[in-house]
């Protein structure tokens, strides 16, 4: 890439060199006034004559007409066309009255007759091959000076581009940081929550005329456990920043997927959203990051509630299912009757920053699936336009964990 940009730099400042120098001889040679570019025509026509006129005295009767042909070539290529053929018509007139018997008089012998042809044909030959050059070489010119226009457009509309992805990656960072941000707060103020309620039970109880120890005692001990969940919630981030490994311990999937329901239970009701949990009991355990595997549940689980609340005609449901794969996998399925995806969207739904949601950003389900590929397994999905979505998973259980 380096090289053909610096071939491009280097073919649009030869372009843009030539143009500049044709542009600058024709404005410094050729007269823009008519009147003066027949007069420089006829003027040197005149010189020609006077010239071969000097060179024939000085040297005997030989004919001195090369003068003529350089006359009219001058001519048309620094006046113009039309000039060069009133050049070449003077000159024709001038050799004919002059140095062609009998002289001072415009009728032609016989015997002069292929003389005469062979000059005039000769001049207007001279005539039609500059006309042709110099047609070409403007068109040339026109087409440098297109050339050097293209490419300047071009680099504005490439510094334009770079401006736009640098505007875009910008805002792209702050909706990050920002979506960021609110999933971590998120995640944090559920076991937040529950520090403060069972810290003011704890108080509660032993403010009483009676304290009540036992109860205060547990009131305490299930915020210690909230407090513990906030911090393996800001450690597992932090481990996902800076890729850290992942720390795999045994996992049932059927209590993950319970306390993720449990979770985001009030934003099934507040949407009117059923959700039915179909969990096969004994379910193979699994070793993996609790933490994360919460994260894709939730993450599924949520898309799963925003696309079933927008409809309208028909019940709103998403099922929850877990069954074995044999004795080696776990099926995980989230089913809605949302909007469904079209299968030209669906393809890119895994794509970083690919959303169809418009306060999404299109980082959830990619990650989704690069945590459940770090786990072993296979996430996919499968929808219909307004007919639902499923998103699937599968992870690989271990013979080695104890049920």
């Amino acid at each position: 890439m380096a090289g053909f940009s610096l071939i491009q730099e280097v073919s649009r400042l030869a372009a843009k060199q030539a143009s500049h120098s044709i542009s600058s001889s024709l404005s410094k040679y050729v007269p823009q006034n008519p009147i003066v570019r027949y007069g420089i025509g006829i003027a040197l026509v005149a010189v020609a004559l006077q010239l071969s006129l000097v060179f024939e005295s000085s040297f005997g009767k030989t004919f001195f007409g090369f003068f003529f042909p350089v006359a009219v070539i001058a001519t048309t290529w620094f006046c113009g066309t039309r000039p060069g053929w009133l050049a070449t018509a003077l000159s024709m007139v001038v050799v004919q009255y002059y140095f062609i018997s009998p002289l001072r008089s415009f009728a032609i012998k016989l015997h002069d007759l292929p003389f005469s042809l062979t000059f005039f044909g000769c001049q207007v030959f001279a005539t039609w091959l500059v006309t042709k050059r110099k047609r070409t070489e403007d068109r040339l010119r026109r087409a440098n000076a297109a050339l050097v226009e293209e490419m300047a457009e071009r680099e504005r509309a490439e510094d334009s581009l770079r401006s736009a992805r640098s505007e875009l990656a910008r805002v792209m960072r702050v909706t990050t940081v920002g979506e960021l941000t609110a999933s971590i707060a998120h995640e944090i103020n559920q076991p937040l929550a529950a520090v403060a309620t069972n810290s003011d039970a704890c108080i509660a109880w032993l403010e009483s005329e009676n304290p009540n120890l036992p109860e205060a005692r547990a009131a305490a001990e299930r915020a210690a456990v909230g407090a513990t969940r906030a911090s393996e919630v800001i450690r597992r981030i932090r481990s996902l920043i800076s890729k850290a490994p992942t720390e795999r311990v045994p996992v049932q999937l059927n209590d993950v997927i319970v306390e993720i329901v449990d979770l985001t239970a009030h934003q099934a009701a507040t949407s009117n959203v059923s959700v039915n949990v179909e969990l096969q009991p004994d379910l193979p355990l699994l070793l993996g990051d609790r933490i994360q595997l919460q994260q894709v549940l939730l993450n599924l689980i949520t898309n799963g509630i925003e696309a079933t609340s927008v409809v309208s005609e028909r019940p709103r449901h998403l099922s929850v299912r877990s069954q074995a794969l044999g004795a080696d996998q776990v099926l995980i399925s989230v089913i809605d009757t949302g909007v469904g995806v079209s299968p030209e969207l669906i393809k890119r739904l895994f794509e970083p920053f690919f959303t169809t949601r418009a306060q999404g950003i299109g980082m959830g389900l990619p990650i989704s699936r690069s945590i459940i590929e770090a786990h072993g397994g296979r996430l996919w999905a499968e929808s219909s336009p307004n007919q639902g979505s499923v998103f699937q998973f599968t992870l690989p259980c271990t013979a080695s964990v104890p049920a």
